[in-house]
């Protein structure tokens, strides 16, 4: 019965009704070819002394024209069998070519397309709300769809296209079709109920698609990306409540990665009171010796919670040996932070030279951070309108050692490799990592499967415009609870899990048994950063926890979330 009612609504529509009649004028013709031929079939019988019903003259047109041709009846004239000839060629272009071609090309096709787009829904629920809305495509709202999913939160993403957003119905996304410009679309997609609405399209698209969705509603909050800075203004006059500039969110994130050689602590990201720092190990007090041999906390109340080896995060244990020029994870205050640098920081002896390959937006992003930083930085670019300032910009290809060599390759505390192509970026890791194996590299990543691949070829950190944009867009959602070190490590926050309320550190064993780290404990107003493992959890606080990906599972499968405060909680999945 459903597949009846696919077909009458199909029928229904005024263009497959003209697809009909023409099909149908095509079998009338047909018809009466039939007819004629028989006609003709019985008259030169007649004259050949042969007699047939009407039966046969019908049964013998249809087994020419289809050439099956039994050969039960012929023609013994050359006229009836010059006729049989005409009857063979039409029968072949009618039955075989011209009716099956029209068959499908009017009425098969169409028919397919029309149940392939009704697959795809135009509007949601009318009880849909609290769901985030997506417009766009690429890694970023990928990324963003497989966070959502995750955690539980519905979504909806937006799509003009028919056979695009088949292709998301089939890989098990909630897809809804829509003109982007169509104040129907968004309210067909309930965004006056909406939680959120993200989009990243280009800027233009992007200033339509929040005007339209004020046009509706003007309290949802709306985050757009933004290519150039000049768009930033219009698309927040637009309505836009955050507008991220993913290419200097991006560059400035990966010029923070840059160490130094000084053994201080480097703050790569910020939650709250909370800083995340890394530090190369240099000092004497750190370097040969076990973490628990060592004394940062008690001088400093820093707390080392994991190490870096070749871009894999290593959480730190008791028994974790501290390796010269090895990177180290520090949680801690900047009071905190500061101790350390005081405790076990060299003193500058001036810092080498960072070079950048890749003057985009990204490259110049970072370059400009490297300024601030007090780096001496130098940008490798091949294409000479990208040339902004001869001091700090090295024209020529990047694979040419003498242009590595001219931008200071050679003494460089660390190279930022940040062109829009991956198999670029893996080729040039893997040329840097041969000239310099002591140098700190720096990648970025545009597609998340070849992250790990940036790693073989000797990335020490990689970073990526899915993870940095997924990350900055769920946070907008009004709980900033995450926060993106590098691809494969980031900072949660996330409600006490009712297993560990009102038991302590040292009775859940969560670093032991899950590899995450708590680093610091919020409940209100309070914020406690590295809390003592004896003290216990508060009920209806949140835990700021870091984890890789493996980690943030293996802890929400040991410590289920409480239903209720799903939002924020980490993956099970």
């Amino acid at each position: 019965m459903k597949s009846l009612g696919l077909v009458l609504g199909y029928l229904a529509g005024s263009s497959r009704q003209r697809n009909l009649r023409l099909v149908g004028a095509l079998v009338a013709v047909l018809v009466a070819l039939i007819i004629v031929y028989t006609v003709i079939f019985h008259v030169l019988m007649a004259r050949e002394g042969q007699d047939h019903s009407w039966a046969t003259g019908v049964y013998w047109t249809l087994t020419v024209m289809s050439t099956l041709g039994f050969g039960d009846i012929t023609f013994q004239s050359d006229a009836g069998r010059i006729f049989s000839v005409v009857v063979l060629v039409s029968g072949a272009l009618f039955i075989l070519v011209l009716l099956p071609f029209a068959f499908i090309q009017f009425v098969f096709l169409p028919w397919v397309a029309w149940r392939d787009a009704n697959r795809t829904p135009r509007q949601l629920p009318d009880e849909t709300a609290g769901h985030v809305v997506l417009v766009g495509d690429g890694p970023v709202i990928a990324a963003v769809v497989r966070r959502a999913a995750e955690a539980g939160v519905p979504y909806v993403l937006i799509e003009p296209d028919t056979t695009e957003a088949l292709a998301h119905h089939d890989e098990g996304r909630r897809v809804m079709v829509g003109d982007l410009d169509s104040p129907d679309t968004y309210r067909a997609a309930r965004v006056d109920r909406a939680a959120l609405v993200a989009t990243t399209r280009p800027d233009p698209s992007n200033t339509n698609i929040a005007f339209t969705v004020r046009e509706i509603t003007s309290d949802v909050p709306i985050v757009a990306t933004a290519t150039s800075a000049a768009s930033v203004d219009i698309l927040e006059l637009a309505g836009c409540d955050e507008v991220l500039q993913l290419g200097e969110l991006l560059g400035r994130a990966v010029a923070r990665r840059v160490l130094g050689r000084d053994g201080r602590g480097h703050v790569i990201g910020e939650l709250g009171a909370l800083r995340i720092a890394e530090a190369t190990a240099a000092h004497d007090a750190l370097v040969g010796r076990a973490l628990r041999d060592t004394d940062v906390r008690a001088r400093s109340g820093a707390h080392v919670v994991g190490t870096w080896d070749r871009g894999a995060y290593r959480p730190a244990e008791p028994d974790t040996v501290v390796a010269r020029d090895g990177v180290l994870v520090l949680a801690g205050t900047e009071e905190q932070l500061q101790a350390y640098d005081d405790a076990y920081g060299l003193p500058l002896a001036g810092r080498g030279p960072v070079v950048v390959i890749g003057a985009g937006r990204v490259g110049r992003a970072a370059g400009r951070m490297l300024g601030e930083a007090g780096f001496p930085w130098k940008v490798v670019e091949q294409r000479a309108e990208r040339i902004r300032d001869p001091e700090h910009y090295v024209q020529g290809d990047a694979a040419d050692l003498e242009v590595l060599e001219e931008a200071g390759i050679r003494d460089a505390d660390a190279v930022l490799i940040t062109t829009h192509e991956d198999d670029v970026n893996v080729y040039l890791t893997i040329y840097c990592r041969q000239l310099r194996p002591d140098l700190q590299i720096i990648s970025r990543a545009n597609a998340d499967r070849n992250v790990a691949t940036l790693h073989r070829a000797g990335a020490d950190a990689v970073l990526s415009y899915a993870s940095l944009g997924a990350s900055a867009i769920w946070n907008a959602l009004g709980h900033d609870d995450t926060l993106v070190l590098a691809e494969g490590l980031e900072v949660v926050r996330t409600p006490v899990p009712p297993a560990l309320a009102g038991r302590t550190l040292a009775d859940g064993a969560v670093r032991s048994r899950t590899g995450a780290t708590v680093v610091a404990v919020t409940h209100g107003p309070d914020v406690e950063v590295n809390p003592p493992i004896d003290r216990p959890l508060p009920p209806g606080g949140e835990l700021v926890v870091i984890a890789d990906p493996s980690s943030q599972r293996r802890f929400a499968a040991r410590f289920p979330p409480d239903p209720s405060t799903r939002h924020g909680a980490l993956p099970a999945t």
